[in-house]
């Protein structure tokens, strides 16, 4: 199979041994994932539906997951400035097992959370998507509301099916960009509003079935250019993608696809890093402001995680050799590295 192979007819995404139809990647979610037909334990199965949604100095980001024999419910903070902070809080599950029932297609919702102290909810419309959150104490005994709204028109997107070097392993994943934000967050008597003309928000949407130990790059950003939808995401440690990567830009509700994009990633999470392509299609400098660091080690499992929010400036290409110029693109880049 060619390299960054595209999938291009309406199928379903394992076969009757459980394993991926056709590697590849493509601009809508055109391969049916249906849990029924996984042949792994589920304790291997892993599902989730991941939100960032960025404003000016501040954002949001918002994860309902069941992931086999731990579910991770969190919601995130994060201001921007001279004095960048955030704080992050999770609700977790043992063994949810597939009981939140996770929506086989990111085409369609509900998908929520609920118990005394959290109620998320993220719900699919006609042209938009809709993410609503109370947290009671989510910190200082203090809550955390929001009410946000996502312009999502009829847009291509990134979606990658890859597998593992593992039997009945693989990674299904659709990532959503350049959706216009509304509405608003709240925490101790701050409002965050989200502007449309300037804010945006992304989906990871992912369902599949992990290896237990590996250790993955992940960009991703949105930017209005001159009154044009701009993004871009960039990734690796997802499944062996000799099949596709999940290297792309958004312009105006069209995917233009890159080739390979190597991270150049200082000792210092903290420090200057940079981003080459072999393509030549997308070189950036990104200058972190923010490091979202979190570790945790019980031995059997272990998350140590650096997303590292900056602004990101340089160069990138669209197919037809436009060069989109990027000037502050606030943004995230991160390394993850996980045995669970």
């Amino acid at each position: 199979m060619e390299r960054n192979h595209e999938v291009t007819e309406r199928h379903l995404l394992l076969d009757e041994n459980g394993e991926l139809v056709e590697p590849g990647w493509s601009r809508h979610l055109l391969q049916e994932y249906d849990r029924k037909m996984i042949k792994a334990p589920k304790l291997r199965i892993k599902e989730w539906d991941y939100y960032l949604v960025m404003g000016q100095g501040f954002a949001g980001a918002f994860t309902i997951s069941d992931d086999g024999y731990i579910g991770l419910q969190s919601v995130s903070l994060l201001e921007f400035g001279e004095f960048s902070k955030e704080h992050t809080e999770t609700v977790l599950n043992t063994f949810p097992l597939g009981r939140l029932r996770l929506p086989n297609s990111s085409t369609t919702g509900p998908t929520r959370y609920h118990d005394k102290r959290l109620k998320m909810r993220f719900d699919v419309g006609n042209g938009y998507r809709r993410i609503r959150c109370k947290f009671e104490n989510f910190k200082d005994g203090k809550p955390f509301r929001c009410d946000i709204f996502l312009e999502q028109p009829d847009m291509e997107s990134m979606v990658i099916a890859t597998p593992w070097d593992k039997k009945h392993a693989f990674y299904y994943n659709q990532k959503i960009n350049t959706m216009r934000a509304s509405g608003y967050m709240e925490f101790d008597g701050k409002k965050y509003v989200f502007n449309p003309a300037t804010d945006f928000g992304t989906l990871d949407w992912g369902r599949g079935v992990w290896t237990y130990d590996n250790t993955w790059l992940w960009g991703s950003g949105n930017m209005d250019i001159d009154g044009k939808r701009f993004g871009f995401n960039i990734g690796y440690g997802f499944g062996n993608t000799s099949a596709a990567t999940e290297n792309v830009l958004f312009y105006e509700g069209r995917v233009h696809k890159l080739d390979d994009v190597e991270f150049h990633i200082p000792d210092n999470y903290m420090d200057k890093w940079s981003f080459t392509s072999s393509d030549g299609r997308f070189e950036m400098e990104f200058v972190p402001v923010l490091d979202r660091a979190a570790c945790i080690d019980f031995k059997v499992l272990v998350s140590d995680q650096h997303q590292v929010f900056g602004k990101m400036t340089g160069k990138a290409v669209l197919d037809d050799g436009t060069v989109i110029d990027v000037k502050d693109m606030m943004c995230f880049a991160e390394k993850v590295h996980n045995r669970y």
